[in-house]
């Protein structure tokens, strides 16, 4: 048996190394991504505000109308994702920090996942679904 041949020791538990995570788990990249969602959303507010109120006092026709341009699909594309991404990263945080309980945390976690899909693609379906005028 070479030296090659043998395993290498190492201080991680078995979860540790399954999950591939360090003792911070996901580590600044979830702190540089919400901070990056954070200011996409920041600067997509007023183009998304000038939006609501263009639809204000429309009925269902007017709004589709203005919906579906696409300019107005693109900024509001970005801002469901910018969101969508802001809220998982965020809510995955809160899980980790005060979830004690592994099985309810993965669970948990894997539930926040579902739904920030879900609540994207139901939305990005919504607005495609306008912009295309089917």
């Amino acid at each position: 048996m070479s030296a090659s041949d043998t395993p290498k020791r190492s201080m991680r538990t078995p979860l540790g190394r399954v999950r591939n995570l360090g003792a911070a788990h996901s580590g600044t990249s979830d702190f540089w991504r919400q901070r990056l969602t954070g200011v996409a959303m920041t600067l997509l507010m007023l183009p998304v505000i000038i939006v609501v109120m263009m639809t204000l006092g429309s009925n269902q026709a007017g709004a589709k109308v203005i919906l579906g341009s696409l300019p107005i699909a693109v900024i509001m594309l970005l801002f469901i994702i910018a969101s969508a991404w802001h809220m998982k990263i965020g809510m995955q945080v809160v899980i980790e920090d005060y979830v004690h309980n592994e099985k309810l945390k993965l669970i948990s976690i894997m539930l926040n996942n579902f739904f920030s899909i879900a609540v994207a693609l139901a939305s990005t379906y919504a607005i495609i679904k306008l912009s295309s005028g089917v």
